[in-house]
């Protein structure tokens, strides 16, 4: 997968906003304002960080040794850098999809109800 379909894939899911929060190269993605997804425009190769499930985590780290890793500067207990052109595009979506709904998960009742009505 390349960086341009990583985007489309993760501003085309509900109530999803990018932006640059820390600097003029790091994509950010949030859902309702919470962020779950992340990327370094300048990384080659293409990089993106995900939320997963600590168990998940150490799974995937296993089966995708020096693939998917610990995310840089980030809880690498709850986040993987993957490097995208490295791993199944199916599996990339499925990851996005899963970051993206344990951030959902994590929500007030109120924001997930907002978020059910755009």
């Amino acid at each position: 997968m390349h960086i341009e379909e990583f985007r489309n894939y993760c501003i085309a899911k509900k109530g999803v906003t990018e932006e640059f929060p820390f600097d003029e190269k790091t994509l950010v993605f949030k859902v309702m304002g919470k962020m779950f997804a992340l990327s370094g425009l300048e990384r080659i190769p293409a990089q993106v960080n995900l939320k997963c499930d600590p168990e998940r985590s150490a799974t995937l780290r296993e089966e995708y040794d020096g693939t998917i890793t610990g995310a840089f500067h980030m809880s690498k207990l709850h986040w993987n850098s993957v490097i995208l052109q490295e791993v199944p595009p199916q599996l990339i979506t499925e990851l996005i999809d899963h970051s993206y709904d344990l951030v959902v998960s994590k929500m007030t009742k109120k924001l997930r109800t907002e978020l059910e009505n755009l």
